[in-house]
């Protein structure tokens, strides 16, 4: 009778024990906040490293003044196609900054993501830019516009948009060029004109890197005559002591630059109040301030207005809403079908 009771008893204590560890166990996760100490994994594409640079040290001093709190952040750049691809895969970031809103859409689509996100200031688009042509010092080649990259002989660099954001977004300037009637020799709103011109560019490539930054690098080093890019690499590299030039074609695509929360992983973190804080802040007038030093085109009125001599008009300035936006744009051109994929296919083929 009592060995029957102290084993009753043994199995009480032992229960009891487990809940209090599993209710630990989730008190690590939920009740972050309430730490010392808080991590937050940031997710970004490869471009505005240098302006996170800055801004997360802002960040954590205005983060320890108001709420007492460190907070350490742990930083991963890759191609934004490929960041996008990671966090849907396992890779827990608790915030993303990312070249544009497909990928943020991906992790939609995954359930990661589950508030709205384009409830953040400027509908969650915390940047812009545009796609440009970095060229050798003095611009040997004469580079002046999209039909220059077609002559025979030019050696172009672009990314790959199975990884990079950045090189979608280099096709669709391309290709929305073409369409609008601002390349020579190409009839306006004829689509066989615009693929055949998109055939003749990609002909004159002759690497394509995972992410923009390794492909601006590349460039760097020497190889090839240009690299269709966005405008605040070749600003930053400038400010770097690069010596190369850019040349902004007449017409050219507003790159908007997407920032999100990825609530599954955020929640399971206990970091959504930082997260949410963080994404806040990225849109305040000091961290706008600084991606417009980094060569990022503010979406801040004042500092857009500050900063204007800097970021010269485009002619022909045209937005992903010319493709019918993202849901629309990457099938018609990045799915296997697409427009983009069977031009490759074709030229490399020619090739052979």
């Amino acid at each position: 009778m009592k060995t029957k009771t102290l084993v009753l008893v043994l199995v009480v204590i032992m229960m009891v024990l487990v809940g209090a560890i599993s209710a630990c166990s989730a008190n690590l996760e939920s009740d972050a906040a309430g730490a010392d100490t808080v991590t937050l994994t940031l997710g970004a594409y490869t471009t505005p490293r240098e302006a996170y640079s800055e801004i997360i040290p802002l960040f954590q001093a205005y983060w320890k003044e108001k709420t007492g709190q460190e907070v350490v952040f742990e930083e991963s750049y890759l191609g934004s196609g490929a960041q996008s691809r990671a966090v849907v895969e396992g890779f827990e970031a608790d915030v993303v900054a990312l070249s544009l809103e497909a990928d943020v859409t991906r992790m939609v689509d995954a359930g990661l993501i589950t508030r709205d996100w384009h409830a953040a200031p400027n509908k969650g688009i915390v940047s812009t830019s545009v796609v440009v042509f970095a060229v050798r010092s003095g611009n040997p080649k004469d580079i002046q516009d999209w039909d220059d990259l077609a002559a025979p002989g030019v050696e172009i660099l672009t990314p790959n948009p199975k990884t990079s954001g950045g090189a979608q977004w280099n096709i669709l300037a391309l290709y929305g060029a073409a369409k609008r009637g601002y390349i020579e020799g190409v009839a306006a709103d004829d689509d066989a004109a615009a693929q055949a011109f998109l055939a003749q560019v990609l002909a004159n490539v002759t690497v394509m890197d995972k992410a923009a930054r390794d492909s601006i690098t590349n460039f760097e080093k020497g190889v090839g005559d240009l690299a269709i890019t966005y405008e605040n690499e070749v600003l930053v590299a400038q400010l770097s002591g690069q010596d190369y030039d850019m040349v902004i074609p007449r017409s050219t695509i507003l790159i908007e630059n997407p920032v999100a929360v990825v609530d599954a992983y955020a929640e399971k973190h206990g970091t959504q109040e930082v997260a949410d804080a963080f994404v806040e802040f990225l849109f305040a007038e000091e961290a706008q301030r600084i991606y417009a030093k980094y060569g990022l085109r503010s979406v801040d009125a004042d500092v857009a207005a500050d900063t204007a001599e800097l970021y010269p008009p485009v002619e022909d300035l045209f937005t992903i809403d010319y493709f019918g936006g993202w849901a629309k744009a990457t099938p018609d051109f990045f799915s296997d079908e697409g427009i983009f994929s069977q031009v490759l296919v074709d030229v490399q083929g020619s090739g052979d």
